[in-house]
């Protein structure tokens, strides 16, 4: 169990990567289920969508694992679940989440991630409402993230870690998004760092070099480039 105030990940030298071990054994002796397959963060708006994956087989408070701790936001779920889909396959649902603005560092924030790949998952979805800059965009349009800018001045990898970016979005992932829902369409997640929203003047900053998507919660949780795949947005 981890109180907010007493979390492993918080000591300079922890290793993120052993905490996100214990973590995934304490999913599998909670859960029953030793390996998932895919990972799946729902962020503001998408909380019913687990609901519609397949059976739930467990319901865990994030607190009984390992470096989670109770959502700061009321509106976010404080549970991690395993799903079994008609296919066959386990689905870890993470209900509780750690956001950047929150000010517990960004070892935090990634835990879910690195979690994630620690139970086995080769395949994480990120989900967020964020705002839409594009003109022709409602709201509660679903988008999904071709790439990013990462304007918080900080990051989720730790020491002399060079990781290529080049591909950091799935394109295959997003062709089979695409196969789903052929209107689907794309956009670059500028990634502030919150909590307040972005003034006027940032916005069209934002769309000045390029971005099309604003938030402040998906970029940031990314750990593992070589494990997670691809992501979507709702457009506020």
């Amino acid at each position: 169990m981890t109180d907010i105030h007493d979390n492993p990940l918080d000591a300079p030298n922890a290793d993120p990567f052993e905490v996100a071990v214990l973590a995934a054994a304490d999913i599998a002796r909670l859960s029953g289920v030793e390996k998932h397959d895919i990972a799946l963060t729902l962020g503001s708006g998408w909380g019913k969508a687990a609901d519609l994956i397949g059976e739930t087989t467990a319901t865990i408070p994030a607190t009984e694992v390992t470096g989670f701790s109770k959502p700061a936001l009321d509106g976010h779920i404080g549970t991690i679940r395993s799903i079994r889909t008609p296919a066959g396959k386990n689905v870890l649902v993470i209900g509780a989440r750690t956001h950047y603005y929150e000010g517990h560092g960004v070892r935090r924030v990634v835990h879910s991630v690195r979690t994630a790949a620690a139970t086995g998952a080769k395949i994480m979805v990120l989900t967020n409402g964020a705002g839409g800059i594009r003109e022709t965009w409602t709201p509660g349009q679903p988008v999904l993230i071709s790439d990013h800018l990462n304007l918080t001045a900080d990051s989720p990898l730790e020491g002399a870690n060079f990781v290529d970016l080049t591909d950091l979005y799935s394109q295959r992932l997003r062709d089979i998004a695409h196969t789903v829902d052929p209107s689907l369409d794309e956009g670059i997640y500028t990634q502030f760092r919150g909590p307040h929203y972005e003034t006027p003047a940032e916005v069209q900053m934002a769309k000045h070099i390029g971005g099309h998507i604003v938030g402040m919660s998906t970029r940031s949780k990314r750990s593992l480039p070589a494990r997670l795949e691809w992501r979507c947005s709702a457009s506020r």
